[in-house]
């Protein structure tokens, strides 16, 4: 009988823990890259016509939540679509504005139609856009059109976001567009701002940002039993919670990583959380606080994908972009060829059919010994059959021209030292191939480049054709800066690209294996 007594004792105990949590949802979108609508998931095997993402079905979800919450985005919001370029960033200040975000960190790709196209989206914006270690070089000032952090009161508790830029963004956007602007470090800037923000008292830190996790891949993988390598504490989030322990969770943002159920960094009592790209998936993350103390507790994080099928749709958000997609939808439905075969990605991160396809293109444009674009400009892939202006678009949505210049031998194996990371390469190329080897550190070695069969040596000398944000300091283009006879042709690559589908249509297979790694 005391047995009994001391069991339902216990439960009773354990169910009114239960019951005393008081949680509070975060949820946060990240590089949503303008793809507002839902499309077909043609990656998913089992079924590649099942429709996914966009903000009807983010929308359709938070209208089941029971719990209070908050919205909040890492940047990158709108670059990469037609709708999102051709209304630089209007339509998604619209639709946040209709979710009722809370706040967004600013991210490089904000910057593509210059600093004065970001102060009037803010101006449009019903919610702050943060950006705490960003300063003008000239007088040492916060950028006042970016506040470095908020606090949003929700259920009577008090929650603090700091926002940081990259400090990549002074070489992640097109670097004419923020040469007067200093992304100052990251981490020592949380440090300082976490001070002042401890003096409101928040109940909880959070920390949105546009950088991730150093070393990890796309892939949708649990990390909590990981060893990182070195680079992960050099920078990056991890770095940061290092730096300034007293955030309770960081949302990440531009490395296109997924974390499906964050990673609790148990050094800095911190939850890191990252939400992939395309508003595929969301990440919600629930603060639990004592309903006696009021006291947060701990931070839970889940990674949701946005099936329509099973979060429905909003319909008014169909017709909030109804006046943006309109014109839009009648340009880019244009047919302008078809493809025999699906150019993809490549599964080694090495050259692959859509960067081959691509950088032929401009090869044969140019009239050049040499062709290359880097890897993350290339923002989609292209589908076997009738090929639109919008898969063009989606393929190559930045107003990149293309730029001639000459380089030797020597640079060449820079460029490609600078662009071969982890087995993965940066770069694609056309008009010759590549072979390494990698060290135990996983970087770049015993480096051999080749033009129809003959090795290239450091004196060679060739003609190459790039695009305008690697030859003006972009990530991965140092080589191209230290060439000569550098010559913008104003020509946009967008515009080369769909005039070769005009006139070589049907596409078919590029050659391949280009870039080979030797075990």
């Amino acid at each position: 009988m005391k047995k009994n007594l001391i069991i339902a004792l216990t439960i009773t105990l354990f169910s009114s823990i239960a019951l005393s949590a008081e949680i509070i949802s975060v949820y946060n979108t990240a590089d949503v890259h303008g793809w507002y609508f839902p499309r077909a998931a043609h990656w998913n095997k089992e079924n590649p016509k099942r429709e996914i993402g966009g903000f009807s079905a983010f929308s359709s979800l938070l209208k089941k939540e029971k719990n209070p919450y908050i919205l909040l985005d890492s940047g990158d919001m709108f670059q990469g679509t037609p709708e999102g370029n051709l209304t630089k960033g209007k339509a998604s200040i619209a639709l946040m504005n209709y979710l009722e975000y809370s706040a967004v960190a600013i991210g490089n790709h904000e910057y593509d139609y210059s600093e004065n196209n970001v102060k009037k989206l803010v101006k449009k914006a019903k919610f702050p856009f943060l950006g705490a270690n960003v300063y003008y070089k000239e007088n040492g000032r916060s950028a006042e059109y970016l506040k470095p952090y908020t606090i949003v009161t929700k259920a009577d508790k008090k929650i603090a976001i700091l926002g940081l830029a990259g400090e990549h963004t002074s070489k992640s956007t097109l670097p004419t567009y923020v040469e007067h602007l200093d992304f100052k470090n990251e981490a020592k800037e949380a440090a300082k701002w976490v001070k002042e923000i401890k003096k409101h008292n928040p109940d909880v830190i959070i920390a949105l940002v546009h950088f991730g996790m150093a070393g990890l891949t796309r892939e949708r993988i649990d990390v909590s039993t990981w060893t990182f390598p070195s680079q992960s504490y050099a920078y990056g989030t991890l770095a940061l919670t290092r730096t300034a322990p007293a955030i309770d969770v960081i949302f990440g943002g531009h490395n296109h990583n997924v974390l499906p159920k964050g990673y609790y960094d148990e050094a800095s009592s911190t939850l890191i959380c990252e939400s992939y790209w395309g508003l595929t998936d969301v990440t919600k993350v629930d603060l639990e606080f004592d309903d006696e103390t009021g006291k947060f507790i701990k931070a839970r994080a889940s990674l949701i994908t946005l099936w329509t099928n099973e979060t429905g749709k909003d319909e008014k958000v169909a017709k909030i972009l109804e006046k943006f997609t309109e014109k839009v939808d009648k340009e880019m439905s244009q047919i302008i060829g078809e493809s025999n075969v699906p150019l993809g990605t490549s599964e080694e991160g090495l050259d692959s059919p859509i960067g081959n396809w691509m950088t032929d293109v401009m090869k044969k444009y140019a009239k050049t010994d040499l062709a290359f674009q880097n890897t993350t400009g290339i923002r989609s892939v292209m589908n076997k059959g009738i090929i639109t202006m919008r898969d063009i678009y989606q393929i190559m949505p930045f107003d990149n021209t293309l730029v001639t210049l000459k380089i030797t031998g020597k640079l060449l194996e820079k460029l490609m030292r600078d662009n071969l990371r982890n087995s993965y390469s940066k770069m694609q190329i056309s008009g010759m191939k590549v072979k390494f080897k990698t060290n135990k550190k996983n970087n770049p070695s015993d480096i051999e480049m080749y033009i129809n069969s003959k090795l290239i040596k450091p004196e060679d000398e060739f003609t190459v054709i790039t695009n305008n944000y690697l030859t003006s300091g972009g990530s991965g283009g140092m080589a191209f800066t230290l060439s000569k006879d550098l010559h913008d042709t104003m020509a946009p690559i967008r515009d080369i690209l769909i005039q070769s589908v005009k006139t070589s249509s049907p596409i078919e297979e590029p050659e391949g294996s280009r870039i080979i790694k030797i075990d």
